[in-house]
C-alpha cells in the first residue's frame, strides 16, 4: 500500500535568523507565524503528518510556541540537525557553528521518514495554497522508474526579492516540457533597480533575466533521495572541510543537480502563479503582514486558522 506524503519542515535555522524564536514577530492579529498558514494550507491538501527539523538548542521554545499548537491539528514528529551529526570518521570543526545545509537537515530525516514520499520547505517562507495542493497531488502519484522521479514547485525569481539586502536562490533552467535541467546556487541575489542581479565575488554582477525560475526549497522527493544524500555527503565533506570547513554547505538543490547531470533522477516542475512572501530581513515582516491581511481579506483564509477545522 502506498503511504501518504509527509511534510517536512526545515526550521533548525529560525533561532539564529531571527536571534531567538521568542523574537518572532507574528504576522496576524491572532499571533500567527508564517508557518501556522504552511501547515494549514498543507493540511488542507492532504498532508497528515508534518516532521519539525530543529536544534536541540530551540527545542523548548519550538514546542511551546508552534509545535505543541500544531499537535492539535495533525501529527508531529521531531527530528535533530545538529554540527556533530556526520559519518563515521568525520568531526566538526571546533569553532563552527553553521549548520551543514539544506541536504544535511533532510538526511537527519531518514529514521523518521521510512519509506513515505514527502514534500520539503522553510520554515519561514509562505508558499501559497496551490504549491501544496499540487505537490500533495504529484506525490500521491509518483513512483521511481528507471531514474528516480522528483519534483519541486517553481517561483518567478522577481517575485521572491527583498528590497533589503540579498538573498540566496536555486535558479533553474527547465525545458520544454517543464522538466528541470539543471540548478545552479546563487548564494547572493539583489534587487538592484528593475533588475535582478547576482555575485559570486562581491565586485561583478550578472543580471538574471525575468522569466527566471527560482527553487524556494518546496520540493517532492520518493524515499530514494535519502540513499543518494548518505551516499554523497562524505565526499562533500572532504572537499568542504579541506575549501572552507567553517562555512560550507551541502545543498539539496545540488544534489539533485548532481543527479540530473548523471541521468539518475528527473524533475517535474510544477509552476506556480502564486506570490512568495518570506522574512528574510526585519523588514520584511511590513509586507508580509499586508499580505496575509489582503488574503484574509480575498476569503482564502478565516480571520481565525483553523476555525473551520
Amino acid at each position: 500500500m502506498r503511504k501518504k506524503p509527509v511534510l517536512v519542515i526545515m526550521a533548525a535555522g529560525m533561532g539564529s535568523r531571527y536571534g531567538g524564536l521568542k523574537q518572532i514577530d507574528p504576522i496576524d492579529g491572532h499571533g500567527n507565524l508564517i508557518i501556522d498558514f504552511s501547515i494549514y494550507d498543507a493540511v488542507a491538501a492532504g498532508f497528515e503528518k508534518v516532521i519539525f527539523i530543529i536544534k536541540k538548542s530551540i527545542e523548548k521554545d519550538f514546542k511551546e510556541q508552534i509545535g505543541s499548537r500544531m499537535e492539535r491539528h495533525v501529527e508531529v514528529a521531531y527530528v535533530y540537525q545538529e554540527l556533530d551529526r556526520l559519518p563515521e570518521g568525520y568531526a566538526c570543526p571546533e569553532e563552527r557553528v553553521k549548520p551543514w545545509g539544506t541536504g544535511h537537515a533532510v538526511l537527519c530525516c531518514a529514521g523518521e521518514l521510512g519509506d513515505a514520499p514527502f514534500a520539503v520547505i522553510n520554515a519561514d517562507d509562505y508558499y501559497g495554497r496551490s504549491a501544496f495542493k499540487t505537490i500533495y497531488e504529484q506525490l500521491s502519484n509518483m513512483e521511481d522508474g528507471d531514474k528516480c522521479h522528483y519534483t519541486m514547485v517553481g517561483y518567478d525569481l522577481y517575485k521572491t526579492l527583498t528590497d533589503y539586502g540579498h538573498v540566496a536562490r536555486g535558479v533553474c533552467s527547465l525545458d520544454e516540457a517543464g522538466m528541470l535541467q539543471g540548478i545552479v546556487e546563487r548564494t547572493q541575489i539583489e534587487k538592484h533597480g528593475d533588475r535582478a542581479e547576482f555575485t559570486e565575488d562581491g565586485a561583478s554582477w550578472t543580471a538574471l533575466p525575468e522569466n527566471t525560475i527560482v527553487s524556494m526549497n518546496l520540493w517532492g522527493f520518493t524515499p530514494s533521495i535519502l540513499k543518494e544524500l548518505e551516499n554523497r555527503f562524505p565526499s562533500f565533506l572532504d572537499s568542504g572541510l579541506s575549501s572552507n570547513p567553517l562555512k560550507c554547505e551541502y545543498f539539496l538543490p545540488s544534489v539533485v543537480d548532481q543527479m540530473l547531470r548523471e541521468n539518475r533522477a528527473d524533475v517535474k516542475v510544477l509552476r506556480s502563479s502564486d506570490n512568495w512572501y518570506g522574512v528574510t530581513y526585519k523588514e520584511d515582516r511590513e509586507r508580509v503582514v499586508k499580505a496575509i491581511c489582503g488574503l484574509k481579506e480575498a476569503g482564502m483564509y478565516p480571520e481565525r486558522l483553523w476555525e473551520e477545522k
